[in-house]
């Protein structure tokens, strides 16, 4: 009977220890498998979010920066296909020069105003028109005398920097002649320029057209840019290449905002510096003769009036005959001057002698 009793109480420990050493096992290994789960996806996010995150901020967008590089801005110009000049004339962008500012002056006085030096003015205009001053051309990189007249004004011509033919194709046919005219007199668009590269530039983009003055070139790819941005004037695929290709010379180029003419380094600030001397032998002549300056500008417009345009007219006329200035332009004349076979005095709207100047 002892023998009877001790083996069910054996059994029974053996049981409850075998039971108890089971769900400890469990325990263990539910421990063991529920626990590193955790700890390795809490490791895992405190390592891997914040490093995403720091290189995320490690290279700053353009807008974060402040101000664009043109280079960055080329980015935001809109690239779509030329649209058909059809329809276009310079009449579309309002008067020419038009008093936009409502300053007294017209706007190819003002302009000429800002990018001459040495400037002398026509008597009895208020400081308005311009009879004299030197040019840096940033064109070419020379220096260029101006002196109001029916043969000499057109030495300096005023550019649009983006021609109003070029916006007309990307962008201007759909804006109203408010706006057009804005864009046609903002200074931002405007430069004082060699007359004979201005008309060789004519209505080209950058794919076609380049100042000759290498040292121009950003500046000049850069205005544009700021131009395009400021008005949403699109550009052609080729165009944007040609702009790419000049601005990653120079990828730290500003993107201008000031309505202020550019102003280069060496290049011509030393052109500048080698003219200055020239100044003073001939500022006194334009600004000591001020009276006179008022009287050469009416008498040489009086006299070849009469005779040349009389004579051409008689002749030429039947021709060579321009309905507006966009005909001039599409028969390659324009600018033109007095005297030119088809010119007709409505083509110039500032009395300089020179139409269809843009």
């Amino acid at each position: 009977m002892a023998r009877r009793s001790t083996t069910p109480v054996a059994r029974s420990a053996a049981l409850t220890l075998a039971t108890a050493g089971l769900a400890a096992a469990v325990v263990a290994l539910a421990g063991a498998a529920g626990a590193a789960p955790p700890r390795q996806a809490a490791s895992s996010t405190s390592t891997t979010r914040p490093v995403a995150a720091a290189a995320a901020t490690s290279t700053p967008s353009p807008s974060s920066t402040g101000s664009l590089t043109a280079l960055q801005a080329l980015g935001q110009v809109t690239v779509k296909g030329r649209a058909p000049k059809t329809g276009y004339t310079r009449e579309q962008f309002g008067a020419a020069w038009a008093d936009v500012d409502q300053n007294g002056c017209d706007t190819r006085n003002d302009v000429l105003r800002r990018d001459l030096t040495a400037v002398t003015y026509v008597t009895g205009t208020r400081s308005c028109v311009v009879y004299s001053g030197s040019l840096a051309d940033l064109y070419s990189g020379r220096t260029i005398t101006f002196q109001r007249g029916v043969k000499t004004s057109s030495a300096v011509q005023i550019d649009h920097v983006i021609p109003l033919s070029d916006a007309w194709q990307k962008g201007a046919q759909g804006w109203s002649t408010t706006r057009r005219t804005a864009f046609a007199n903002d200074p931002l668009n405007l430069l004082a320029a060699d007359g004979p590269l201005n008309g060789a530039k004519g209505d080209s983009d950058a794919a076609t057209w380049l100042p000759p003055n290498k040292a121009f070139r950003c500046a000049y790819v850069a205005r544009q840019v700021a131009v395009k941005l400021k008005y949403g004037v699109w550009m052609t695929s080729a165009e944007h290449d040609a702009s790419r290709t000049v601005l990653a010379t120079c990828p730290t180029e500003p993107l201008p905002t000031s309505a202020a003419a550019p102003k280069l380094a060496p290049a011509i600030t030393g052109a500048t510096t080698a003219t200055t001397t020239l100044k003073p032998a001939t500022v006194p002549k334009s600004t000591g003769t001020p009276k006179p300056t008022a009287k050469p500008a009416a008498t040489p417009t009086a006299k070849p009036t009469a005779k040349p345009t009389a004579k051409p007219t008689a002749k030429p006329t039947a021709k060579v005959a321009y309905k507006n200035c966009a005909a001039v332009r599409a028969a390659g004349k324009g600018p033109i001057r007095k005297g030119d076979p088809g010119w007709d005095p409505a083509f110039d709207r500032d009395g300089d002698g020179t139409g269809c100047d843009r």
